[in-house]
């Protein structure tokens, strides 16, 4: 969010890839710093005729995107001195034990230092002996039918080897059945549809192509790329140079694995609603941005502790940001005062730039710039919150760690949102996914006073305005309440102040998301009221049935004291 329009002008630079042989180009992307890769295609098992033209391609896309290729199958190459020239090493299409001891070492060492790996196809097909290689590769060949056509499904369509493909990818090749399922080890790109082809053995969850890390190291495997005419596929060389940019460091990713978290958006907007001016188009399973000050916001469901995923790009120098424990409402800057936001802007000042909590806490800028992918290509952001602490991960790096002291602005409970900021920020929005933590299902009950009274609706009544009260305590569903965000609800509506100085009444009335209803736990077991700087009081100190509730000053006398669920 920034308060102003003006637009800062900046020279983007992008790289126009050169068109490759075969008439295909990947998408553009920024213009690396070079770079030297080893392509590896040693076999001593069955050989696949492809490998000439996989080693073409990878010379191809050299030639065009900033790398060098050197070609070889000789293992003597795996020396100490000889991998540190390389960023990342290829394994095209090898089979069987291709590596002796020493050899296997220096490439252990070499990747765990922070060298890259790919693995094309049959690499999983190779030193099954080497414990360390299962690690790094992910999972070994199995079995595989006939070449035939597959649908590989995308789950993950921010890493720069899938970001272009579409969440239905149809081809032809040799598809691989694995002796394990690499997902709790790895971040899952690609999947493959059984229903779809004869032969798979591994059921509905047939991971294809996925990325990790091992140590420092970076590793990156698609099972693709047995047949000859996969090599002249502009998907699948793309997907390639994907896989060579994030090993070789030139490209990053969130490839912690991940499991557990449910979709919120992946092309569908059932269940979110927009606020405020402008919106956001919705194509290719795709949000992005126009117009504004807005918000998409999830209206569904409040969440307590959970961990958020989304990935996002921008166009060039844009804003935008992810809102985070806010309550229910039509007005965005509303919730941008009662919740939080993690700021999408890498040039903004330190407090409100990219992986900032913003106007409260800069990220770890260093480790944001390092982790930082750059105008048009994809990040991930994960915002982790348990309580009122936020954790922030970009590309799964951890940038910002933040607790909320606010009492206007508690994210104990609360909708998340994404920001629409205004005429020329063009940011987009892919795959938001939460998983709920354990232990955050909100606690009901009653809330007891002096006396031993319970805050009562009186005579559970439902109609806005009906007053709130102390009353003797009988478990009734007027007397049972449940924290969500800022607010106290019962009976589908929330308790609000009708006013703001000493002795306006409390009473119930529709959750709007107001000020009103926000309220906040003080010193001394005190309501607080933030839009006022007032707390919860029982009217004249008294415990009679029927006593009014208001708010009033806070003096922190037992007509003030709440003991909540």
């Amino acid at each position: 969010m920034k308060h102003s329009f003006t637009r800062r002008v900046l020279g983007v630079t992008a790289a126009a890839l050169a068109v490759l042989a075969f008439g295909s180009s990947p998408p553009a992307v920024a213009a690396d710093a070079p770079y030297d890769v080893l392509v590896f295609s040693r076999t001593t098992g069955f050989r696949h005729d492809a490998i000439p033209a996989g080693i073409g391609l990878i010379r191809e896309l050299g030639s065009a995107n900033s790398f060098t290729v050197t070609a070889t199958e000789d293992s003597a190459r795996f020396t100490t001195a000889n991998l540190a020239q390389y960023e990342t090493v290829v394994f095209l299409n090898t089979t069987g034990d291709v590596l002796n001891s020493s050899q296997q070492s220096a490439f252990e060492s070499y990747i765990r230092g922070g060298g890259g790996y790919v693995g094309i196809h049959s690499a999983a097909d190779t030193e099954y002996d080497w414990p360390f290689y299962g690690e790094l590769v992910g999972a070994y060949f199995a079995s595989h039918p006939a070449i035939q056509q597959a649908t590989v499904r995308v789950e993950n369509r921010a890493h720069q080897a899938t970001q272009h493909l579409s969440p239905a990818w149809v081809r032809t090749d040799e598809w691989y059945n694995f002796r394990t399922n690499v997902r709790s080890t790895a971040r899952v790109l690609a999947t493959l549809d059984e229903s779809t082809y004869s032969g798979g053995s591994m059921g509905a969850d047939h991971p294809h192509t996925w990325c990790k890390t091992v140590q420092n190291g970076r590793s990156f495997y698609t099972g693709s790329g047995h047949t000859q005419a996969s090599y002249a596929e502009a998907n699948f060389r793309a997907l390639v140079l994907g896989g060579i940019r994030y090993t070789a460091g030139r490209t990053k990713a969130d490839c912690r694995p991940e499991n557990g978290h449910t979709t919120l958006y992946n092309g569908s907007t059932s269940g979110w609603s927009q606020s405020g001016p402008g919106g956001f188009a919705n194509s290719d399973g795709t949000l992005t941005s126009s117009g504004g000050m807005g918000m998409l916001w999830y209206s569904t469901k409040e969440f307590r502790a959970y961990s958020l995923k989304l990935d996002w790009r921008v166009a060039g120098d844009d804003n935008s940001g992810v809102v985070i424990g806010f309550p229910p409402g039509s007005d965005p800057n509303a919730a941008l005062n009662q919740g939080h936001e993690i700021q999408i802007d890498a040039t903004d000042s330190p407090d409100r730039t990219t992986g900032s909590i913003y106007g409260f806490k800069a990220p770890d800028t260093a480790a944001r710039d390092a982790a930082l992918n750059p105008p048009g290509e994809w990040n991930t952001f994960e915002v982790l919150v348990e309580g009122e602490r936020v954790q922030v991960f970009l590309n799964g790096v951890k940038i910002n760690d933040f607790t909320n002291t606010d009492p206007a602005r508690s994210l104990v409970s609360g909708h998340i949102g994404v920001q629409n900021h205004g005429t020329g920020d063009d940011v987009s929005f892919r795959h938001i996914r939460i998983k709920e933590l354990g232990g955050t299902t909100p606690t009901t009950g009653p809330i007891v006073g002096a006396g031993g009274k319970c805050v009562d609706v009186s005579g559970a009544g439902s109609a806005d305005g009906t007053k709130i009260q102390l009353w003797s305590c009988h478990g009734g569903t007027n007397q049972q309440w449940t924290r969500e965000g800022g607010t106290w609800r019962t009976m589908g509506k929330c308790m609000t102040a009708a006013g703001t100085t000493d002795g306006a009444p409390v009473q119930l009335s529709t959750c709007n998301g107001g000020a009103a209803q926000n309220w906040t736990t003080g010193a001394g077991g005190a309501l607080v009221h933030p839009q006022s700087n007032k707390c919860l009081d029982a009217n004249g100190g008294s415990t009679a049935d029927g006593t009014q509730l208001i708010i009033w000053s806070c003096h922190g006398g037992t007509n003030q004291r709440w003991t909540l669920p």
